[in-house]
């Protein structure tokens, strides 16, 4: 997550086999173009006006769209040089519908649309909310593949707070989570609807574009700017999506097994940041030895001049600020835990993506613990030091943030307030007593299988839960009812003199 400071290189077999069941053409040679006029007009009357939809997420009620899988995202952008214009984009989704569909919502918002087609035949549109809502010449059917693309534009100004483009010192990056991508190009804007991204970046000759993936082509024009296109090779949640643009040097050097490593970095800064960068194939060997072969084709650091107030795990190419390197007085193990801590995203969040919202707690306890576990080695506080520390303070996390796997929802107009403590180092705590509930032998089979068996996927927490009953062998119904959805903390295996404070009331802090 945002870590407090303190078309593609291939569908999978499954994605191909779906695209392959195209239906016959859409316009029909021997379609009269009266008998057309005149059906749009019967669809238009009989349905009723343009309203944004959402799959009914409890945190995001609105985000996401049923009746449709998005298979593969072609997105196109062209960026002016300065990062206070608006960049035009063209946007292709191929997906499959999963019902009948009059009208197809796509999430999308801060930004114009100029044309939308489907299939290639012009479509209506309309904007509702923050959907953009598409009325195709004829209903898409339920089992058909269907191919959209909307011409737009994506808007990097407006609160610094909203999430999608974040301008830097040098130009533009980006930072979705939660709900933002949409702010960025239109989507299925929810990460239970992963999908295979194609990056098509022009700028002017002086700035690199980087993007997920590996890139393709490099394409200079003769009007002095050059297109970058970026493939990924495994499915990703739209929160995960990263384009930089700057004045970069990239840097790559070799991870474990030959992966190839891209550091992107203010080109001024390469030097200064190189001692920080070479220690990434370490930080991989080290997470590799406890969950499994790194899961993606690429990995790297992508450092912006830019002050967010987090790090972001974003798909192969994780976000940081500069600053976490520069700026005198985090102690060394510290940084190296914030580095371990994005990279273990890279298997927990990324690789097995959350379902639901509400299924976070996966991803940023497992991030938090193995950032731990790190700290613990390079010279921080010790895991049971810390993890004591997060029980006293624990009571006082569930009552502002709700349990771990019942988050509350985010505070209005504050949507990264969503990113609370009983997150982080209160879902590493229910891990914690996990791990001595069912020992460090069972909890370390169930961390390998759990990244293993929901590999390009996404996952709940009954998915967790049932795996870890399995693993252990035991009935761990108890147990996880008291961890993940109880008001109050429940005693601590192996520490029964551990004790939380009485929360304090009033207005989360």
């Amino acid at each position: 997550m945002p870590l407090p400071t303190r078309l593609s290189a291939g569908p999978s077999p499954r994605a191909r086999g779906r695209a392959s069941r195209r239906p016959s053409p859409r316009a029909r040679a021997l379609r009269s173009a009266v008998l057309v006029a005149l059906s749009a007009g019967l669809v238009a009357a009989a349905l009723p006006a343009p309203a944004p939809l959402g799959i009914g997420d409890r945190l995001f009620p609105h985000l996401g769209n049923p009746g449709y899988d998005v298979l593969t995202y072609d997105i196109g952008l062209t960026y002016t040089g300065r990062n206070t214009e608006p960049l035009a984009g063209v946007t292709r989704i191929q997906a499959l519908a999963t019902d009948d569909l009059p009208r197809i919502n796509l999430d999308f918002t801060h930004g114009t649309v100029s044309a939308v087609t489907v299939d290639g035949a012009p479509a209506d549109w309309a904007s509702s909310g923050e959907d953009l809502v598409i009325t195709p010449d004829r209903p898409v059917g339920r089992g058909e593949a269907v191919e959209i693309a909307v011409t737009h534009t994506s808007d990097p100004t407006g609160p610094a707070d909203s999430g999608g483009w974040v301008r830097t010192g040098d130009g533009l990056a980006m930072a979705n989570q939660a709900d933002a991508a949409h702010r960025v190009f239109p989507s299925n804007d929810h990460p239970s609807d992963k999908a295979f991204f194609t990056f098509r970046i022009t700028a002017p000759d002086r700035f690199t574009a980087v993007a997920n993936g590996l890139r393709e082509d490099r394409r200079r024009r003769a009007d002095g700017t050059t297109t970058w296109t970026y493939r990924t090779a495994h499915p990703m949640a739209t929160e995960l999506a990263q384009v930089s643009i700057g004045e970069s040097a990239v840097v790559h050097r070799e991870g474990p097994h030959a992966l190839p490593v891209r550091d992107v970095v203010p080109a001024a800064d390469r030097e200064l940041l190189e001692p920080w960068l070479r220690r990434t194939p370490g930080h991989l060997e080290w997470m590799e030895s406890r969950v499994g072969p790194y899961p993606f084709e690429n990995y790297g650091v992508l450092v912006a001049d830019a002050d967010t107030g987090f790090e972001l795990e974003t798909q192969t190419l994780s976000l940081f600020e500069r600053g976490l390197f520069t700026e005198p007085g985090y102690p060394e193990w510290y940084v190296d835990s914030i580095m371990v801590h994005e990279l273990a995203h890279q298997w927990f969040g990324d690789s097995v993506a959350p379902r639901t919202w509400s299924d976070l707690w996966l991803n940023e306890g497992h991030a938090t613990w193995y950032e731990a576990m790190y700290a613990e080695e390079r010279g921080g506080p010790t895991l049971e030091r810390r993890m004591k520390a997060a029980y006293t303070a624990s009571d006082q996390w569930r009552r502002d943030g709700g349990p771990p796997a019942a988050p509350k929802p985010p505070e209005p107009g504050e949507k990264i307030s969503l990113f609370r403590p009983v997150v982080y180092d209160g879902s590493a705590l229910a891990l914690y007593a996990l791990r001595y509930e069912i020992g460090t032998e069972a909890f370390d089979r169930l961390e390998r299988r759990w990244v293993a068996d929901h590999r390009d996927g996404t996952a709940t927490t009954a998915d967790f839960t049932a795996l870890a009953a399995e693993v252990s062998g035991r009935d761990l119904t108890r147990f996880f009812a008291d961890w993940l959805y109880a008001e109050k903390t429940p005693p601590m295996p192996g520490h029964p003199d551990w004790r939380s404070r009485a929360p304090k009331a009033g207005k989360p802090g």
